[in-house]
């Protein structure tokens, strides 16, 4: 029985957390290339009273044995790197830097306050006050790209091979130059990438190393201009997931209601 209250509180701990994994998923909804995560556990170790194939007597053998389980614990909570729908952005014109979703495997590199750098899906990029292509947090788009004399800049775009163009006021025409192109970075783990926030992955000895590629080009996805990746969550799945996980945790519950039940009927034997 006190093994039974140990076993139950641990099944209430997992589904804590695996609670805590979706409630983030349902918050997340709506945060551009953000990835799900999945809770995964395993069952711990077992208290073997009697060994599988112990002999029973000179020519026969226990089948099965006694092993009692001593509950479940969290193994990893992975980040699932399936593709987001796509939705609708900003599109370049007006001299505005177009949103950006690749479609496909790759992420756009970021480089961090302190020489840094970071990874993201997410495309929702602006110009700064000198005319870099940042985050919504400041951070520069890697390799930088500045855009220079905005007031002559009828649109920016951006192919899907990741080339940037701009459309600039020469005189009475307009022409057409490029100033820079995007490249996109892959991981053989990428579920192995370490999150920061801020829809930002940072590279781990589990993702491996970046590999550099340019987009629509060896296994590199494409860019769209003028879209923006959701998140890969799916409302209704996280809601099953939910509610899943509130009976699990309340079946737990109720193990340690019924161990310290019986635990009580054993010590009032004696009244």
């Amino acid at each position: 029985m006190i093994r039974a209250l140990y076993t139950a509180a641990s099944g209430m701990v997992a589904q804590q957390l695996n609670l805590d994994t979706i409630t983030n998923n349902m918050a997340n909804a709506n945060t551009v290339g953000y990835k799900r995560s999945r809770a995964e556990f395993e069952d711990l170790m077992y208290q073997t009273i009697v060994d599988p194939g112990t002999m029973s007597s000179d020519e026969t053998q226990i089948p099965t044995g006694i092993q009692i389980g001593l509950g479940v614990k969290l193994a990893d909570v992975t980040k699932i790197f399936t593709q987001g729908d796509l939705i609708q952005g900003k599109d370049g014109s007006n001299g505005q830097f177009p949103d950006l979703a690749i479609v496909g495997p790759g992420f756009f590199k970021i480089q961090l306050p302190g020489g840094a750098v970071a990874y993201t899906r997410a495309g929702n990029f602006q110009l700064d006050g000198q005319g870099f292509v940042v985050t919504p947090n400041g951070y520069k788009l890697y390799p930088p790209i500045q855009i220079t004399d905005p007031q002559t800049i009828r649109s920016i775009s951006v192919s899907e091979d990741g080339k940037i163009y701009i459309e600039r006021k020469i005189g009475n025409n307009y022409s057409l130059e490029q100033v820079g192109q995007i490249p996109l970075y892959k991981f053989i783990n990428p579920a192995g990438l370490k999150s920061i926030g801020n829809n930002l992955f940072v590279e781990s000895p589990a993702s491996g190393p970046a590999i550099e590629g340019f987009p629509s080009s060896d296994g590199f996805g494409k860019i769209v201009q003028g879209k923006l990746e959701r998140a890969n969550v799916n409302i209704v799945e996280e809601m099953v997931n939910l509610i899943v996980a509130q009976r699990a945790y309340e079946m737990n519950s109720k193990g340690v209601q019924a161990a310290d039940d019986m635990l009580r009927e054993a010590a009032t034997l004696k009244r």
